[in-house]
């Protein structure tokens, strides 16, 4: 082992364990990592960053802009709606939600695909009287192994696509992953619907279907003197003088039997307005006696998120996804209702509500918000910040037009990528631009789909990849697999090499596994002088397959807070289904791309 080789495997050694202990974002690691191999002279200078220009990468952004296209246009929610229908029998619902994110996830970003279904999730859990956790593994796991399907389903597959090409072999095309991929989607969504969700371990203090929050036992109602020295002030007066103004939301003021939700804080207070704030009893009883309030007995038993919502302002429930600006960060130190006009009602951490002062609460990924806001910017607002909504009072249905729109653009791109007449970053680059043009989506919120820490992460490991295959050390880990090869059939081989890639998917992100995995796999298919095709699908398989873990994907990430899951949870379907995968991936493999 030469010196060069000693220091990629040490950096890539150093990024996997930092990958595992998730101290710093994976995307500053892998520039952390770039740079050594850069200062080190194993990347020439010249393609230090020539990964932010690989096809993989603008294909990626294209994917995530016309994703966000299509969700604006309404198609999703179009398709949701009819799931009303299909009746309260958990199979039935399982199969329906499973197939159907697992079939946008095909042709959309997973993660979004996800996200949008998992309000209609939680809403039919609650209606049937059964508990989210039941779907929302499901749903993850669904969303997962539609990225199998096609060219543009998950990042590994774009990838995979690029390595193929690399000895001048045309890349796989948009469809070409299908034959093993429906086939592995279609024997995964029947064992999910099946068998699978009955695997779910049971948490009977967190698989209630009742809401987590009860905001009828912290929303009160104050009245303001006539001898208050805030009469004539405005709001802001009033709550800049309490002790902490954070620990205070102020969801509607009521002025003569007129209701007024989430009031300006510059709105001047009159005597007799009637305040409904939410808040803890220490606050409250402060806000009474130094602003000069008195308390209104009311009835605790009534729903109050009916009182403080209208057509115009909405309250709903948002996830803190990942990659957050909330994470790390307090309400008070955001200045949430005066910077962003919402108001953080209730926090809900693994399925029960937090009883501390909300100005206190240091947001969590995976934490659950109640937030109210008006309901023309609250997408946009939680769209900043990095929150996913969860179960909504009703889907937003686009209109048809829009509809229709935005599948012809769509279905014109997908044409041309499937016929060959233009390659896929141009064409689904030219769809994204379409369908900003068309006003499907503006060019801010095109910036703001995009997965800028997934899209730094393949910008800098690619070049790393490339580092792992020029200095040898995919050969090196090719050759001891090679040793096995030979005393083994090729199914055996294969199977090894999908262990490999979905345990690697399992503690770091997909993306870089596909990456690292498939220099060995296109070594380790010229050490026998076979096809290398048979081994990257091999890889696109595994790495699209992280089942095991919460930490493998960012989607199952997304549903272990709301669905109360622990860390241990996640194998017990997990590991049947990756064995079953194995089970029909090697074979349809083999069969549709023999050695």
């Amino acid at each position: 082992m030469n010196t060069q080789q000693l220091v990629v495997f040490g950096v890539l050694a150093a990024t996997l364990g930092m990958f595992v202990w998730n101290r710093w974002r994976y995307d500053v690691v892998s520039i952390a990592a770039l740079l050594v191999v850069a200062i080190t002279g194993i990347v020439p200078p010249d393609e230090v960053f020539s990964g932010f220009g690989h096809p993989a990468v603008v294909t990626v952004v294209a994917v995530l802009v016309v994703s966000r296209g299509l969700i604006n246009a309404g198609v999703i929610d179009v398709m949701a709606r009819q799931l009303g229908r299909i009746g309260d029998r958990p199979t039935v619902q399982v199969l329906a939600m499973t197939g159907l994110v697992a079939a946008c996830s095909g042709f959309m970003n997973n993660v979004g695909a996800l996200a949008l279904l998992m309000p209609v999730t939680i809403w039919m859990s609650r209606k049937s009287g059964r508990s989210p956790s039941l779907m929302l593994m499901p749903l993850a796991f669904g969303s997962l192994l539609g990225g199998s399907l096609t060219l543009i389903g998950t990042p590994p597959n774009m990838i995979i696509a690029a390595y193929r090409a690399q000895d001048g072999t045309a890349p796989f095309g948009m469809f070409g992953f299908l034959p093993v991929g429906l086939g592995v989607t279609l024997i995964g969504v029947i064992f999910i619907a099946l068998i699978g969700w009955r695997l779910i371990p049971k948490h009977p203090e967190k698989d209630s279907p009742e809401d987590p929050f009860r905001i009828s036992d912290y929303i009160s109602e104050v009245r303001l003197r006539e001898d208050s020295k805030f009469v004539g002030l405005p709001l802001h007066d009033l709550l800049a003088a309490m002790p902490s103004k954070e620990d205070v939301s102020v969801v509607a003021l009521v002025r003569r039997e007129k209701r007024i939700l989430a009031p300006s804080m510059y709105r001047v207070l009159h005597s007799g307005d009637i305040l409904m704030v939410e808040t803890d009893s220490d606050s409250l009883r402060s806000l009474i006696d130094d602003g000069g309030l008195e308390f209104i007995e009311g009835d605790k038993e009534q729903d109050d998120t009916k009182a403080i919502e209208s057509e115009e302002v909405g309250v709903v429930e948002a996830i803190v996804a990942p990659e957050s600006l909330l994470i790390g960060k307090t309400a008070s130190g955001l200045d949430l209702r005066e910077r962003y006009g919402i108001n953080v009602i209730a926090v809900a951490r693994r399925g029960k509500q937090l009883k501390q002062r909300l100005g206190r609460i240091r947001f969590l990924a995976g934490d659950i918000l109640l937030v109210q806001g008006g309901n023309d910017s609250l997408p946009s607002t939680l769209s900043e910040l990095g929150c996913l909504r969860l179960a909504e009072r009703g889907l937003r249905i686009g209109k048809p037009r829009k509809v229709l729109l935005a599948v012809a653009i769509f279905v014109l791109a997908m044409s041309l990528v499937a016929f060959g007449v233009l390659p896929a970053p141009i064409t689904l680059t030219c769809a994204a631009l379409a369908l900003i043009a068309s006003g499907l989506l503006s060019p801010a919120e095109a910036y703001k789909s995009i997965d800028w820490p997934v899209v730094v992460l393949l910008g800098a490991m690619i070049p790393i990849g490339r580092a792992f295959e020029t200095t040898g050390s995919a050969d090196l880990i090719a050759g001891r697999l090679h040793s096995i090869a030979q005393a083994a059939t090729p199914a055996t081989t294969l199977v090894i090499l999908m262990v490999g890639t979905m345990l690697l998917s399992n503690i770091i992100n997909n993306a870089a596994a596909a990456i690292l995995m498939a220099p060995i796999a296109v070594s380790l298919a010229g050490s026998i002088d076979a096809s290398a095709d048979p081994f990257l699908m091999t890889v696109a398989v595994g790495a699209s397959c992280a089942f095991l873990t919460p930490i493998g994907h960012q989607s199952n990430a997304l549903v272990m807070d709301p669905g109360g899951y622990t860390f241990g949870d996640y194998w017990r379907m997990g590991l049947p289904l990756s064995i079953l995968v194995i089970a029909a991936g090697v074979p349809l493999i083999l069969w549709f791309w023999p050695l």
